[in-house]
């Protein structure tokens, strides 16, 4: 199940997202909005519902948490984006990367 997460994520929600794949989410996350979409097969329908709900896909990045060790894998192929400077599946630019994280931690940490 595909939630979208604006405030930190019940333990429900996230065990919800979690049954996909059972030890990590699938997560498009709105570095401009600091929200992100979670759960599901693809990190392309996690964007959907970022872009159904407003957000532009110039802000938008996709990563993986693994709630249990608490990490963040930066990879998606969302994330290959040329004309923004990003020609690998794992966002390359460290700001964004931190972005991304704090964003991460601070809707779905300790869950």
């Amino acid at each position: 199940m595909i939630y979208l997460i604006t405030k930190p994520a019940t333990d429900t929600q996230t065990e919800e997202m979690l049954e996909t794949f059972g030890s990590y989410i699938k997560v498009a996350v709105d570095i401009e909005r600091g929200i992100l979409a979670g759960g599901g097969e693809l990190h392309a329908d996690c964007e959907k519902v970022l872009l159904e709900y407003g957000c532009q896909q110039v802000n938008i990045w996709g990563a993986n948490w693994y709630p249990t060790s608490q990490r963040i894998e930066h990879e998606s192929l969302i994330n290959i984006r040329p004309c923004q400077n990003n020609r690998s599946m794992i966002i390359q630019d460290p700001l964004i990367q931190d972005s991304v994280a704090k964003i991460i931690k601070g809707l779905l940490a300790n869950k």
